[in-house]
């Protein structure tokens, strides 16, 4: 099947039924994400930026759990960095990149401006376009990631599935659509990822960046603007990228991340949660020391001391003394007050982190780590080998998920919002509009009355 061909007939029920409940679940996760981020200082900066440098015209987009009228573009930029500012979306090893924190608030940005001007979408619509962004901003990172010798951003190579699922939403014909594709890598940020890991800031994983390039090219190329063509799609050197396209889901590939780090982290915050559950004695003021042993990319996190929440989040010494010290890892143990809390820094201080050269020579097909704890009374306790939570080998259940959902989301949104929007996501496939869905997501808390979830209703724009 030609890309152009799957963007313009796919629909949301062609997917096989694991592909369409783990597609749901990315949505669920990323909102989840977003909500939790909603008031941090990166948020907070990309409104402030996107409303007084992208006023609303034409098109006019809200902005996310927040409700001011922007245009798309800035939409696009605020989303893409208050996802990207909150370490908690999902990821895919091949592209060793992420889709959603690009796709859904890109996504959910062009089609909040379509309703704007009467355009009536229904759920089963918005899940065709997601599937579609999902899956081809995959491939396109497996593609520059196979094509490009430095390990970039994620924002260089989201923005293909943004320009995929809004080709389809807009009905834009081959030749239209393929400019948007070249427009959107030509101009997609190829950004030094490593740096950022060295040296943590707002900038992430250029998620903003992506979203905007991906709607910014679709607009230049209804506008006339050519571009075409896009290597990563349409060089014989990808070709193996593409031709399974609609048989195979990169989608189902995906891993999720229980905490709001750096993917690097969590095995050791997965084998600390094992240890915790086996020995409750193991609390903040009884440890003596902790030693991780890692592979090489995850020992450079390091992180003991974090001056922000970017470096507390691109780090692994902090997120595991706060696991240590109150027991959980959520958007108020990684951002504000957090960062200088005298409890985590006492545990962040005693922890060691080493590489391991086996672990090392495992790494990239496997992530691991394993973790020692000490104890002040001398008692001593060691991990297995353990590899991230979260993986498809280590799958997240719907129990684990939904209370991710509400422990990032619950400190923004109350208990009744968060309910609604969950049980508004499982019911997208048979909505005959996402009106509902968006009436959730486009308004500030306390600006609208919400209806109680088992009264929740689909309306048509």
């Amino acid at each position: 099947m030609s890309l152009y061909s799957f963007v313009r007939d796919f629909t949301f029920s062609q997917a096989p039924q694991h592909t369409r409940v783990l597609l749901q679940t990315c949505l669920l996760d990323i909102l989840g994400v977003a909500a939790g981020a909603r008031d941090n200082q990166t948020s907070q900066a990309l409104k402030r930026y996107a409303v007084n440098h992208y006023p609303a015209g034409v098109w006019s987009s809200r902005l996310l759990f927040d409700g001011r009228p922007v245009h798309p573009l800035g939409a696009a930029w605020a989303g893409g960095f208050s996802v990207d500012s909150l370490d908690a979306h999902e990821g895919h090893f091949t592209s060793k990149g992420h889709a959603g924190a690009t796709v859904v608030p890109a996504l959910l940005a062009l089609v909040d401006a379509c309703r704007e001007q009467g355009r009536a979408i229904s759920g089963e619509e918005l899940l065709s376009a997601l599937c579609i962004g999902y899956e081809t901003a995959l491939r396109a990172g497996v593609a520059l990631m196979a094509t490009a010798p430095e390990y970039h951003a994620s924002g260089a190579f989201s923005g293909l599935g943004v320009v995929c699922a809004g080709a389809r939403l807009l009905g834009l014909d081959e030749q239209t659509f393929r400019h948007a594709l070249g427009i959107a890598e030509y101009f997609g940020p190829r950004c030094p990822m490593m740096r950022l890991v060295d040296h943590p800031s707002m900038l992430r994983d250029a998620h903003g960046a992506g979203a905007h390039a991906g709607l910014n090219a679709l607009l230049l190329a209804q506008a006339g603007v050519t571009g075409a063509p896009a290597e990563t799609v349409e060089t014989t050197a990808v070709e193996a990228q593409w031709q399974d396209l609609g048989q195979r889901w990169e989608i189902d590939a995906q891993y999720f991340k229980p905490w709001p780090v750096c993917r690097w982290a969590q095995p050791a915050l997965t084998a600390m949660t094992a240890l915790l559950a086996e020995h409750p004695q193991i609390r903040g003021e009884a440890v003596e020391r902790i030693q991780v042993e890692t592979f090489h990319e995850s020992m450079r996190l390091q992180g003991h001391v974090p001056a922000n929440a970017d470096e507390a989040q691109y780090a692994l010494a902090f997120p595991l003394a706060a696991l240590v010290a109150r027991g959980q890892v959520g958007p108020l143990e990684v951002t504000g007050e957090a960062i200088h809390a005298a409890d985590i820094l006492a545990v962040s201080q005693r922890i060691e982190i080493v590489e391991a050269d086996d672990l090392s020579a495992r790494f990239p097909s496997e992530i691991l780590s394993r973790v020692s704890v000490v104890l002040k009374d001398g008692q001593r306790f060691d991990s297995p080998i353990t590899a991230a939570k979260g993986d498809p080998a280590t799958a997240m259940s719907p129990a684990d998920f939904s209370a991710k959902f509400h422990l990032l989301a619950g400190v923004s949104l109350s208990q009744q919002r968060r309910l609604a929007i969950e049980q508004t996501i499982a019911e997208l496939p048979g909505s005959v509009s996402c009106a509902a869905l968006f009436e959730l997501l486009f308004v500030a808390e306390g600006a609208a009355s919400l209806p109680a979830p088992s009264l929740q209703k689909e309306f048509a724009v």
